[in-house]
């Protein structure tokens, strides 16, 4: 669990639409409910946070509606969100692990993330289901800039 890795002098703040019921009960892990692509929400995320993180896991996949436009929207706006918040979240030599649908989108979100990171890689876990179209992305050595 990210709590114990951390540390008891590490944070874990993690936001989702939906309250995480029960509360997880670690003094140090954070839940929030709220929409990540919501100015309001990343402030609350840094003021929980103190300071830049290590790590920034995001699991920031929409809920899917079956809508191919909608779905490749919502996709689009979390990875933004995710893009835009990475200089306020994200301490330089930093690592961000980010779950990722097969779409345009994703691509060019992978390619812009390209140009930001010492080193980028594209994981399938064994774990995932077969036909599944998540991926996950790993970046690590963030730049500023």
């Amino acid at each position: 669990m990210a709590g114990e890795a951390v540390g008891p002098e590490g944070r874990v703040v993690g936001v989702d639409l939906a309250p995480i019921e029960p509360p997880l009960g670690f003094a140090n892990v954070f839940s929030m409910p709220g929409d990540f692509t919501e100015a309001p929400v990343l402030e609350a995320v840094l003021a929980r946070l103190g300071s830049a993180a290590e790590l920034l896991l995001s699991d920031a996949a929409p809920k899917l509606t079956g809508v191919r436009a909608t779905d490749r929207a919502r996709e689009e706006a979390l990875l933004v969100a995710v893009e835009t918040a990475l200089p306020r979240l994200l301490a330089p030599g930093g690592t961000l692990l980010a779950k990722l649908l097969d779409c345009p989108e994703a691509a060019g979100f992978v390619k812009r993330i390209r140009t930001r990171f010492g080193s980028v890689r594209e994981l399938r876990p064994d774990a995932s289901r077969k036909g599944s179209s998540e991926r996950y992305l790993l970046a690590r050595g963030y730049r500023l800039g």
